[in-house]
C-alpha cells in the first residue's frame, strides 16, 4: 500500500518543487487539499491527521499552528520553515551532517528541514570542528550568495517583473543586521559556541549558491593545512551520495589563473547544481598553506530546500533513500 503525504503549502515555491518530486511514485500517494477550502483549519487538520506523512512548507507561526493541528501519534512531519531547526524536541534533517544522523531522522516523527545556507556552512564546518582542525570558540566568517528564489514570491515577483515595477540590481547584499534566522541553527549544528559572522546576498539568476567560509589557518590551534582540511572533509563523507568533495587536483586545476581572464572561474557557477540533490564541496589554500577558502556549491531549492525534503521523508518512511532524487 503507496503511504500517503500531505503537503501544506504545496502552491508555495518549495512545495511545487516537493510536489513535482513526488509525481509519478508508486510508493506514494499526495494527498491535496480543495483550494476553497485551504485556509480552513477543519480541513487542514482532516488532512494533516489522516496523512502518513506531511510536509509543512509555510511560514513559521504557519507551521507552529499546524503542528498543533496535528493529534495522531502516527503522522510523520518534515517542516521546511525555521521554526523548530533549534528545537530539542525535533531531529534535524541533514542526514550526512553525522554519522548517526541518518539513522534519527529515520527514527523520528518530527524532522526539521535545514535552511540552504546552514547546508553549504554546517556541510563545511562541523567535520572540521568534529576532527580538532576547527576549535568550537573560532570566530568564523560565512560569505554565500544565492539566487532570488531564496527570497520567496516577494522577491521572486520583483526580480521578474518588468521595469518599472521590478528591479534591475545584479546583485544585493542583505541581512545587515546581523541578525538572519539561519544563525541559531549554523551555531548549534555546526558545533560552535558563536554564531559566525553571515554576510549573504542575492544575485539575480533564480536558484543556485555557492556558500563560503575563508579561514586564517595560521591562527587555528595545530596550523591544520589545507591538505588537512580536506582530508578530513572527504573522510566524513566517503561513500555519500549526495554530499561530494571535489578532488585536490580538481581543486588545484580551478585555482590556476587562465590567460586573459583575470582568474575567474566559470566551473564554480552558483547554478551548476539546480534541480539536483547535490552538494559539492571545494578547498582552496594559498602557497604557503596558511589561509584557506571553503566552498560549498548546491540549489538552494534543491539540497537546500525540496530535495532534502523529500531525501528525508523517504528515510523517515523507511524507502530508497534516493527515491525521486
Amino acid at each position: 500500500m503507496a503511504h500517503t503525504i500531505f503537503i501544506d503549502g504545496e502552491a508555495g515555491t518549495t512545495g511545487l518543487q516537493i510536489r513535482e518530486r513526488l509525481a509519478g511514485r508508486s510508493d506514494l500517494e499526495i494527498l491535496s487539499i480543495d483550494p476553497a477550502r485551504r485556509k480552513d483549519p477543519a480541513a487542514r487538520a482532516e488532512l494533516l491527521n489522516a496523512a502518513h506523512a506531511v510536509v509543512l512548507c509555510l511560514p513559521d507561526a504557519a507551521s507552529r499552528e499546524a503542528v498543533s493541528l496535528v493529534t495522531s501519534n502516527s503522522v510523520r512531519i518534515v517542516d521546511a520553515s525555521t521554526a523548530y531547526r533549534v528545537d530539542a524536541g525535533w531531529t534535524y534533517g541533514f542526514a550526512e551532517m553525522a554519522k548517526d544522523q541518518r539513522a534519527a531522522i529515520a527514527g523520528s516523527r518530527r524532522v526539521s528541514n535545514p535552511g540552504c545556507y546552514p547546508t553549504g556552512f554546517i556541510g563545511l564546518v562541523r567535520p572540521l570542528v568534529a576532527a580538532g582542525l576547527i576549535p568550537p570558540d573560532s570566530p568564523l566568517t560565512v560569505n554565500a550568495i544565492s539566487g532570488y528564489s531564496g527570497g520567496g514570491r516577494g522577491l521572486i515577483e520583483e526580480f521578474e517583473a518588468p521595469a518599472p515595477a521590478g528591479t534591475n540590481d545584479a546583485f544585493r547584499v542583505y541581512g545587515l543586521n546581523l541578525a538572519h534566522k539561519h544563525l541559531p541553527e549554523m551555531k548549534v549544528h555546526a558545533g560552535l559556541n558563536h554564531p559566525p559572522v553571515f554576510a549573504p546576498a542575492v544575485g539575480r539568476f533564480a536558484q543556485g549558491m555557492i556558500v563560503e567560509v575563508p579561514l586564517q589557518l595560521w591562527a587555528l590551534p595545530g596550523k591544520p593545512s589545507p591538505a588537512d582540511l580536506h582530508v578530513a572533509l572527504q573522510a566524513h563523507y566517503a561513500g555519500e551520495r549526495f554530499v561530494e568533495v571535489a578532488s585536490g587536483l580538481e581543486c588545484a586545476e580551478l585555482q590556476k589563473t587562465r590567460a586573459g581572464a583575470g582568474g575567474y572561474v566559470a566551473a564554480l557557477d552558483p547554478e551548476a547544481l539546480n534541480g539536483a540533490n547535490r552538494m559539492r564541496l571545494y578547498v582552496f589554500g594559498n602557497a604557503d598553506g596558511s589561509q584557506a577558502r571553503l566552498l560549498a556549491q548546491l540549489d538552494n531549492l534543491g539540497k537546500g530546500a525540496s530535495g532534502a525534503a523529500v531525501q528525508n521523508l523517504n528515510l523517515m518512511l523507511g524507502l530508497d533513500e534516493a527515491a525521486g532524487l
